[in-house]
């Protein structure tokens, strides 16, 4: 039995997410003439209170889409230095929009109203780049799944408001927020101009981002899209399986928040193990002490065929998701409480 805990992104579709997609209804979405695709984008912009909602392959290209709608080339974007925009989307911001990345030294990659307004390049000042937008991450994948502080959030929306900058949420594991802290897309829709969530981590499906946000600004977004090379044709099978995801796996994110406190209690009580970040939902990391060896450790696992990541530093991280079952979770509790 492999257990593979490296991502929520390993996921392969249910058997009725399956069916949703074998049946689903398509036309050219290049032409928004694919019924299912416009049916999971009004889902969405419906679910947070916005406007409108736009198809994408991948939650890096739907992040590159806002980046672009909120900047011009030179200016600059305020995030944490744990940031996925910033880490892992390819040196996207600079590619693509010409902008650069301010980064703040926040706390599991949040930070506060404070953090980011004086992160704010003086807009007369023009030996540095003008500041246009404040990006958050939330749940926060480097910083471990924590969630975000609403109150926080709320105190930023001013601070972008004082200063005329947009507010965008890379939502990729929303989902997961939503559920550990009991909020609701609508207080997302009300806060930010634009939100990108994902469909292909915890919610299951096989590909798939959404952004969304109001029409303004959204009105330039499928001509980004196009630009990008993200423009898809007969895509709707894709929707069907998010539309399915949306019915039958939001909820159960529940389950993943619960096996990953088991994880990290199991870890905590190890030796070889020098501390457990705070686990708020699926992800766990934890740093080994410092004569314990990482690669070893990760064969110890691997030859047990248990897979995770490392993450340098000798952290590692773990990740629990819908194909993650009760069964593979009392193996792994068992050969972790033998480590």
């Amino acid at each position: 039995m492999i257990i593979d805990l490296r991502s929520d992104t390993i996921t392969n579709p249910t058997e009725g997410m399956l069916n949703a997609m074998l049946t689903a209804e398509v036309g050219d979405d290049v032409y928004k003439e694919d019924p299912t695709v416009n049916a999971l984008e009004q889902r969405l912009a419906e679910m947070f209170g916005m406007d409108e909602a736009l198809f994408f392959p991948t939650g890096s290209m739907a992040n590159q889409a806002a980046l672009k709608l909120h900047t011009n080339p030179g200016e600059q974007v305020i995030c944490d230095k744990y940031a996925h925009i910033y880490n892992y989307e390819g040196g996207g911001a600079s590619f693509n929009s010409g902008i650069s990345c301010k980064l703040i030294d926040g706390y599991r990659g949040m930070f506060t109203a404070e953090q980011a307004e004086a992160s704010i390049n003086p807009p007369d000042f023009y030996h540095s780049p003008l500041t246009s937008l404040i990006a958050i991450e939330n749940t926060t994948n480097k910083g471990g799944g924590a969630c975000w502080d609403f109150e926080e959030l709320k105190r930023i929306r001013e601070v972008a408001n004082n200063h005329n900058l947009g507010f965008h949420l890379d939502g990729a594991r929303l989902w997961n927020a939503l559920i550990a802290k009991g909020e609701t897309p609508q207080q997302y829709g009300k806060l930010f101009d634009t939100i990108s969530v994902c469909l292909s981590k915890g919610l299951g499906c096989p590909m798939g981002s959404v952004l969304i946000g109001n029409k303004e600004l959204m009105k330039g977004a499928i001509r980004i899209r196009k630009i990008l090379g993200g423009g898809m044709r007969q895509v709707g099978f894709a929707a069907a399986a998010g539309l399915y995801a949306l019915d039958h796996h939001f909820e159960r994110l529940s389950e993943d928040h619960i096996r990953a406190k088991e994880i990290g209690h199991v870890l905590a009580d190890l030796h070889s193990i020098k501390k457990v970040e705070p686990i708020e939902t699926n992800i766990i990391i934890f740093e080994l002490h410092n004569e314990v060896d990482e690669a070893q450790f990760l064969k110890t696992l691997t030859d047990k065929q248990i897979h995770i990541i490392g993450m340098g530093s000798n952290k590692l991280r773990m990740v629990t998701h819908l194909d993650y079952t009760s069964v593979m979770h009392q193996q792994l509790l068992a050969v972790l409480r033998q480590l």
